[in-house]
């Protein structure tokens, strides 16, 4: 693209580098003072913190629903379409949950309950945890046997684990719970982090050429893929948001904030690796 200012050939491998691991350190900061405070890394919506979501059609302003429940802990309103309301609860005890059950009917007798206990909770929030690492895994497994160099493999996986942990520190400084719909965003992130990373990786050590030519090609092809994406996934996040569907408006704000993270990933600390590694190998 002749419009991106940023030239893939002007900066050394250590600047290149430079800014996404000092970000990474941050993220991981981020993440860590966070595990150590509350012990989980990222805040947990119902889906694994357990609790009581409530879907009514009523004109009752959100003003008025935080009123009527102003004794219960009430964590969000989600306005939809048709008046519809996606009101949330946190965990609460048997008694409590009766007298809250009891005013629903009273207020809203048309109302749709859903409970998620705090054991099943931590069952789902255990079993998504593994979802992510397992995928991890077995996409280091892969990119190792693809490239069979320990480097441009690290590379990869080095920026897919980047992606995933500054996604993450955002997601939790702007207050993006962690759900199974935000975990399935995370687990997407990766498939398309590898797929722009490997993108790179085989047009550098696996075609012919000035090495400046091969970097330059791979960005302009990659930045076109991205730009690609990033229109889509913004169409959903408008549509949704303006739909009031906060989930799928929660997944594709974490898609959002991914793939501009992983364009900075991609192009600056994988190609400032595989850059470095080229010119080394070159020397010798």
């Amino acid at each position: 693209m002749e419009s991106a200012k940023y030239d893939i050939n002007r900066y050394s491998p250590r600047q290149m580098v430079a800014l996404p691991l000092i970000l990474l350190l941050i993220a991981g900061m981020v993440l860590g003072y966070t595990t150590l405070t509350t012990g989980l890394p990222l805040r947990p919506g119902i889906d694994f913190a357990g609790g009581t979501a409530v879907t009514v059609f009523t004109p009752d302003s959100r003003e008025t629903i935080e009123a009527t429940f102003s004794g219960y802990p009430l964590l969000s309103v989600g306005e939809g379409l048709s008046n519809g309301k996606y009101i949330q609860f946190g965990p609460m005890d048997d008694a409590q949950y009766q007298s809250l059950s009891a005013l629903i009917n009273e207020k809203y007798p048309d109302a749709k309950v859903d409970q998620i206990g705090e054991t099943f909770g931590k069952t789902l929030q255990n079993q998504a945890l593994f979802a992510v690492i397992l995928s991890f895994i077995g996409m280091s497994i892969v990119v190792l046997i693809a490239f069979r160099d320990l480097v441009p493999a690290g590379a990869v996986v080095l920026a897919a684990l980047s992606d995933i942990i500054v996604t993450a520190a955002i997601m939790q400084i702007i207050g993006i719970p962690l759900s199974l719909g935000t975990t399935a965003a995370l687990l997407m992130l990766i498939g398309y982090s590898v797929d722009s990373d490997i993108l790179l990786t085989t047009r550098v050590l696996k075609r012919r050429g000035k090495l400046e030519d091969k970097l330059s090609g791979a960005f302009r092809t990659g930045i076109i893929m991205t730009t690609t994406t990033l229109s889509a996934v913004a169409a959903m996040w408008v549509v949704a948001t303006a739909g009031q569907i906060q989930i799928i408006s929660q997944i594709a704000s974490v898609l959002l904030i991914g793939l501009f993270v992983d364009l900075m990933n991609t192009w600056m600390l994988n190609a400032g690796i595989l850059k470095g590694y080229v010119l080394r190998s070159d020397k010798r």
